[in-house]
């Protein structure tokens, strides 16, 4: 199973697919995805921090910037 540290974070998030995944025999579902913000900035974020992003106002990438502190 492939992983990318999460943007908000840093914690190394696992991702579903591709082939290094292919001859696993316990599959392990993706733990994060690349979201488009208001900023036109993509950023890969982990569940958890989706959760922590606010949700009264368009998200850019100074909000996942304040998630690390």
């Amino acid at each position: 199973m492939a992983s990318q540290p999460c943007d908000g974070c840093g914690t190394e998030v696992s991702i579903g697919g591709g082939i290094t995944g292919i001859w696993a025999s316990k599959s392990q579902p993706t733990e994060g995805i690349i979201l488009e913000l208001a900023d036109d900035t993509e950023q890969f974020l982990c569940y958890d921090c989706i959760d922590r992003l606010p949700d009264d106002r368009e998200v850019t990438a100074d909000d996942v910037a304040a998630l690390e502190e």
